[in-house]
């Protein structure tokens, strides 16, 4: 487990994720008024990237932390918090082992991040061990069904994870969190959403995440330059299927399930 999760940081190290994420900050928005944020509470928002959805909560006036396993992102939230004058402490760490005492958030958020432990009941546990009972749990992540999930599994086909891993996508469906979460909360509210990616054509989405997403690149990376073609083409094709823009343009919307419960 060491060495997969040493893997997995110098995965999401490689790359620049800042540049994929500056696409996505409704996420974090939507989330944040879906769980009903109070100005002044203590929001915790766990694998935060570069800082999207701890950002949106500092916008209403929270007292938020970010926590992320990657440094380099972390640094590029402090940085968009300095920016934006907004005060979030952003600080490296992992999701599975929160340095935070049980209770100490009344909301604790992630957006896309914590799905991607790879101890996946561990995390869920830490998550539900620093919200206060009482507090709200808020998540979105992708599905199976939808583009991500798709992309994912595409990637999968091509540099096969760990046998024993579970599927990240498991976040992704509502049994999959009632397993992981059980009877630590209620009040559960789930609905399906899509984050629509607009670029100026497939081919420039496709050079995009070769060049800024890790995953794209870790798995682009392991192959040779004749599986790398093929995976190009299936990536490309794959895209293309899910683009609803008739103008040359990418419209592309990726589904995601977004999670909102109370802590017992």
């Amino acid at each position: 487990m060491t060495e997969l999760k040493a893997a997995q940081r110098r995965t999401w190290a490689s790359g620049d994720y800042a540049k994929i994420a500056g696409a996505m900050p409704l996420m974090g928005e939507l989330l944040c008024e879906d769980i009903d944020l109070r100005g002044g509470e203590r929001v915790l928002d766990v694998a935060t990237g570069s800082g999207n959805t701890a950002l949106s909560a500092a916008r209403r006036h929270c007292v938020v932390t970010g926590i992320d396993y990657v440094p380099a992102l972390v640094e590029r939230a402090r940085v968009r918090a300095a920016a934006e004058q907004l005060t979030v402490t952003f600080q490296v760490g992992d999701a599975e082992e929160l340095p935070f005492a049980d209770g100490a958030f009344d909301v604790v958020l992630s957006t896309i991040g914590v799905m991607f432990a790879p101890d996946q009941r561990q995390a869920a546990d830490e998550l539900v061990r620093v919200c206060r009972p009482g507090g709200r749990l808020g998540l979105t992540n992708w599905t199976a069904g939808g583009f991500a999930g798709q992309v994912f599994e595409l990637y999968a086909r091509y540099v096969p994870p760990p046998k024993d891993l579970p599927s990240p996508m498991v976040w992704g469906e509502e049994a999959g969190l009632a397993e992981l979460l059980g009877d630590h909360v209620r009040e559960v509210r789930a609905s399906t959403l899509d984050q629509v990616f607009r670029y100026p054509s497939v081919a420039s989405y496709v050079e995009g995440f070769r060049a800024y997403f890790g995953p794209t690149i870790t798995t682009f990376g392991g192959l040779p330059p004749e599986g790398q073609e093929r995976l190009a083409a299936e990536l490309t094709e794959l895209v293309s299927s899910f683009n609803t823009a008739t103008d040359g343009t990418l419209v592309l919307p990726a589904e995601y399930l977004r999670y909102r419960a109370v802590r017992r």
